[in-house]
């Protein structure tokens, strides 16, 4: 798996775009209060990124209370935090194709402290054994038995992942559980280390609610719109996922805008990344770094 190995030729890179991530997480978070605007949140990040002379990996994701992951605001989002929200902050920053993935979980309530330190301690834990030679399930033994242990189950749908250039989501799956797979990292990966904890049973599923996409390929759509929209999107991202508040202004209006995106789903031009739920309504706590595996040892790249 030599075209994995992305970190024996982009070290420097990947120090770099992994602090940005890391510095615009902590951004995020900082602007997280109750009575504030996801939206608001989210496009001042956004904005920050792009002022430090960075792309976005993909959009910030606020996956608040029962979803998992891959909520980030829509075109005219009202939502607004509150004191009761465990909140999952993801994002990370792009350069030269390089990628960063990280992520964390505030709780406003003060309700779910200990489901936040089952997966902070699981990641530490998981980062602690992570070398070349190590089989993912003993990565995936190692988080499932820490969040157990206090009291949560791991999910077990959702997990970490190989990362490579214009690749987030690459070929290697990190589990949050003894999945037996017995691939073994090597030195020079990148991999995405990604526990997801929770008080319900451990699986997630796809929401009706989806504003993350990316370009899948170029087909013949019937529509004007949806030809304009989908000139732009190849023009624009044409490897990174998107949200669609990033398209506002290319279409008249935002009826127009979502319509052309259905009809690229339904054509197969656009994937789509549907909020992801837990099944048994569960609340979910997410916590993630990204790793560049050494010989002895891993280098934490998004801190």
């Amino acid at each position: 798996m030599e075209n994995t190995k992305i970190g024996q030729e982009n070290a420097e890179m990947l120090r770099e775009v992994g602090k940005a991530s890391y510095r615009a997480l902590l951004e995020a978070k900082s602007g997280i209060r109750p009575g504030r605007k996801l939206i608001d949140v989210a496009c001042d990040v956004e904005k920050y990124l792009k002022e430090s002379g960075y792309g976005m990996a993909f959009p910030i994701n606020l996956s608040i209370g029962t979803q998992a992951a891959h909520y980030t605001p829509s075109v005219a989002d009202e939502k607004v935090f509150g004191e009761g929200d465990v909140i999952k902050v993801d994002f990370g920053a792009e350069k030269q194709g390089i990628l960063g993935d990280c992520a964390l979980t505030m709780d406003l309530s003060g309700n779910y402290q200990k489901l936040v330190e089952a997966t902070d301690l699981a990641l530490q834990n998981a980062i602690s054994i992570v070398k070349s030679g190590v089989k993912v399930s003993a990565v995936g033994i190692e988080i499932g038995k820490t969040i157990r242990s206090m009291g949560f189950e791991p999910i077990k749908n959702l997990g970490g992942h190989s990362v490579e250039k214009h690749s987030l989501h690459s070929n290697i799956f990190i589990p949050n559980y003894d999945n037996k797979d017995e691939t073994e990292l090597e030195e020079g990966q990148v991999i995405a280390i990604e526990p997801f904890a929770t008080d319900g049973a451990g699986f997630v599923t796809e929401s009706d609610i989806c504003d993350i996409f990316s370009f899948g390929q170029s087909v013949g759509v019937r529509s004007s719109d949806a030809r304009l929209l989908l000139k732009h999107i190849e023009s624009n991202y044409p490897s990174e996922p998107f949200a669609a508040r990033w398209l506002v202004g290319v279409l008249e209006s935002d009826f127009r805008l979502y319509a052309a995106i259905a009809e690229l789903c339904r054509a197969e031009a656009l994937v789509r990344y549907p909020t992801l739920m837990e099944t048994s309504k569960g609340i979910v706590a997410q916590s993630e770094v990204e790793v560049l595996v050494g010989k002895d040892s891993c280098e934490v790249l998004t801190k």
